[in-house]
């Protein structure tokens, strides 16, 4: 299988198809995740440079030998804060570091009782670090120094990202509970629980989102719920949604598992706005968000555990691309959505139409993020790859051996992320050469 490029004489570029050459079908069935690639001619602005590529700038062995424990796995998520250059994120070796975000050397560590399998929240006001641990905890901690603020004890992992509206922080555990705490000293304001499916559901949990412009929390459970909060009180704002007997009465059966694991994504639609969820077994979803009324499902999509909303602003062509000069470039947005069953998907945000597909290889594909005009993903046993969130197509591709379970964190055009064997990687894209001025000859 040939991952095509634009033809380019650096070395880098060169490397860049090595690699990908490298990971073809003989070697780990990527061939038929990216199956029919042989050019790609809608990519982001960046693309046709004069040189640069998709590049390793900081490496590092990050878990501590002989601490980790569990699945070899590094899960969870990096936040990076850009104003301090700092990264903070988790590792199985039960620590939270903070690193430099130039060459990923250590600010502090902090110590908890488990494995951090977890993405942490930045607060820049507080320049506070809250995050989650599989002791069941959710901690604060000063961005500054790792020192402990509070400790709020949950009873269950929490791995998912805490949101803040105010003065209100919320998140959730592996039990099915959401939390709202104080941000600034860890005091309980409200709380609200599903009962668990009871063998019925897939390993993780959803996390919460807020609308800060009308102070409403989404959430989703185990069970196949879908409810809206009101952040000041924890108020029910419409009747929950129960995408597992939706599941039921399109399947004629029950459903196996009835899992929403996918913390929601709020967005505004031509209907005004919505809520995207995912039911493992139902298919992905849009919401309204005032009342919860079904806007459009897709049930084909199935085995959803991650969504995510790549929304590119109109802008101007590149000033160092082909097409300087030219019209703006309109917006582009597409949902995409990791499925072991149904693969990676791009789902047209206003119909739920699948424009897109890619198989997912053995093991699968992590949440995507947004980077530097494209999609990352990182494969769990492969490596991690650039993608065109248009047509999901290969853009370039870095393999250290070992796979990729955790989501990249990126910021600009750069991200960051851990390996399956505790290596961290800060990872660029190299923006155009400035077009060099024509030497003017007597």
């Amino acid at each position: 299988m040939i991952f095509a490029r634009s033809a380019r004489s650096t070395t880098a570029g060169a490397r860049g198809v090595a690699l990908l050459l490298a990971l073809g079908t003989s070697a780990c069935g990527l061939g038929e995740l990216f199956g029919g690639d042989r050019v790609n001619p809608e990519v982001p602005s960046w693309y046709n440079r004069p040189n640069g590529a998709m590049h390793v700038f900081a490496h590092r062995k990050l878990t501590i030998e002989g601490r980790a424990q569990g699945e070899e796995w590094e899960r969870g998520k990096p936040e990076v804060d850009p104003e301090h250059d700092r990264v903070f994120v988790g590792s199985s070796d039960h620590g939270l570091y903070a690193l430099r975000a130039g060459d990923a050397s250590t600010l502090w560590r902090f110590e908890t009782a488990n494995m951090v399998q977890s993405e942490p929240l930045y607060d820049p006001e507080m320049d506070y670090v809250y995050f989650g641990s599989n002791d069941g905890a959710l901690y604060c901690v000063k961005a500054a120094t790792g020192a402990l603020v509070y400790r709020f004890d949950t009873g269950a992992e929490v791995s998912r990202k805490p949101v803040r509206l105010g003065e209100v922080l919320m998140f959730a555990n592996a039990s099915d509970f959401l939390f709202a705490i104080d941000r600034r000293t860890g005091k309980p304001r409200w709380q609200v629980r599903r009962t668990p499916a009871l063998g019925m559901e897939i390993s993780g949990h959803a996390g919460p989102a807020v609308d800060p412009t009308t102070g409403i929390v989404y959430m989703a459970y185990s069970d196949g719920h879908v409810i809206a909060y009101g952040v000041a009180d924890g108020a029910e704002k419409w009747t929950p949604v129960d995408l597992s007997a939706e599941a039921e009465q399109a399947g004629g059966e029950a459903p196996r598992y009835l899992d929403v694991d996918s913390t929601p994504i709020i967005d505004a639609h031509p209907q005004g706005h919505v809520v995207y969820v995912s039911s493992y077994a139902g298919g992905v979803y849009a919401l309204d968000a005032a009342s919860g009324s079904r806007v459009w499902s897709n049930d084909k999509a199935v085995g959803v555990t991650d969504l995510m909303l790549f929304d590119e602003v109109a802008h101007a062509p590149h000033p160092n691309g082909p097409d300087t000069g030219g019209p703006t470039v309109p917006p582009k947005k597409m949902l995409l959505a990791s499925s072991a069953a149904s693969g990676l998907m791009g789902l047209d945000p206003f119909t739920g139409r699948v424009v897109w597909r890619n198989k997912v290889p053995e093991g699968g594909v992590t949440a995507p993020v947004a980077f530097a005009g494209a999609v990352l993903v990182g494969t769990s046993r492969y490596g991690l790859f650039m993608l065109s969130p248009r047509n999901g197509k290969v853009i370039d591709g870095i393999d250290l051996g070992s796979g990729f379970a955790q989501t990249a964190g990126a910021f600009a055009g750069r991200a960051y992320v851990m390996t399956n064997a505790g290596t961290f990687i800060g990872v660029a894209v190299t923006p155009p050469l400035p077009a060099r001025a024509k030497t003017a000859r007597n």
